[in-house]
């Protein structure tokens, strides 16, 4: 399972990266290889000062090796070796009526002191980050995400959705970060779904992706924008940044396995403002924004 899963995102980095590299018309994807000392390594894809995507990033790894102290801790084993591989994605648009997009797609085993596996799953989702609000945009890309669940499970969608709302959600700012999309974890085998079952369905939502996002980014990237909209695109990404070094399990983990700073951070974006105790004026389309970041939408009549 895990040669498979690892050749998929291989192909899959490839596809998204020239897809990508064709919308946007200018920048091209500049490759990184990098190998970590403990055991594996990782392909990193930085697009930058592009004509759509202001910083962006398509990455693969796979690392293993020993278990980490803090994942030891976190899974209550004495000791273990561990493999874990996928792909994530993060691309900031330089216009701000072109929503920030994230995606993960990932799959983890844990063996015992002599190499059979103890337990394994995959995990990922998807989710968008608009700084404008155009709800045709939110429905396109739940709609799209209900039609990858829908073919494997109609209990997917509802479920992975809710899991995403609470997942993606900023406590120490009681919002959302976005508007959500598709979040699962820890899919494991069960009487229901084999761990092929799960592979199919975790590789339908990857190949889901340019879909859900490819039409927006071309719909919103001629519009014309202000110092404003900047402005506000740019207080948005500090709650972007907030979550992502406070609360996401993604960097977290890397983080713990001492994992490739660059890659780990590439989801930052490039120019972020904080301002203090900001609020925007009353009625305006930023205010109607955080309006709905308040409380989860079902955006699928």
């Amino acid at each position: 399972m895990k040669d498979q899963f690892y050749t998929y995102i291989q192909n899959l980095q490839d596809s998204i990266t020239s897809k990508l590299e064709e919308v946007d018309g200018v920048a091209k994807f500049n490759e990184d290889n990098w190998k970590r000392t403990e055991g594996g390594g990782g392909r990193t894809r930085v697009i930058e000062n592009g004509n759509i995507f202001e910083k962006g990033g398509v990455n693969i790894s796979k690392v293993f090796g020993e278990l980490p102290e803090a994942l030891r801790k976190q899974f209550g084993v004495d000791s273990g070796d561990f493999f874990a591989c996928g792909l994530s994605l993060v691309l900031h648009p330089k216009n701000p009526f072109v929503p920030t997009v994230h995606a993960n797609w990932r799959y983890f085993e844990m063996y015992d002191g002599e190499g059979n596996i103890v337990t394994q799953w995959f995990g990922g989702g998807q989710d968008l980050t608009p700084y404008y609000l155009f709800n045709e945009d939110a429905t396109h890309f739940h709609s799209v995400c209900k039609d990858a669940c829908d073919k494997h499970s109609a209990e997917f969608y509802p479920k992975f959705k809710e899991t995403c709302d609470t997942y993606f959600w900023n406590d120490h700012r009681n919002e959302a970060r976005g508007i959500g999309g598709l979040f699962f974890d820890y899919l494991k085998e069960t009487d229901e779904f084999s761990m092929q079952d799960r592979y199919d369905f975790v590789t339908e939502v990857g190949n889901s992706f340019l879909n859900s996002y490819v039409p927006i980014a071309e719909k919103r990237k001629d519009i014309i924008y202000t110092q404003e909209h900047k402005d506000w695109q740019e207080v948005r990404r500090g709650r972007y940044v907030e979550f992502n070094l406070v609360h996401d399990r993604g960097t977290l983990f890397g983080l713990k396995t001492n994992g490739r700073i660059e890659s780990i951070l590439m989801s930052l974006p490039p120019v972020v403002q904080w301002k203090y105790n900001h609020h925007p004026e009353k009625g305006s389309e930023e205010a109607k924004l955080l309006e709905v970041l308040a409380t989860p939408k079902d955006w699928i009549q």
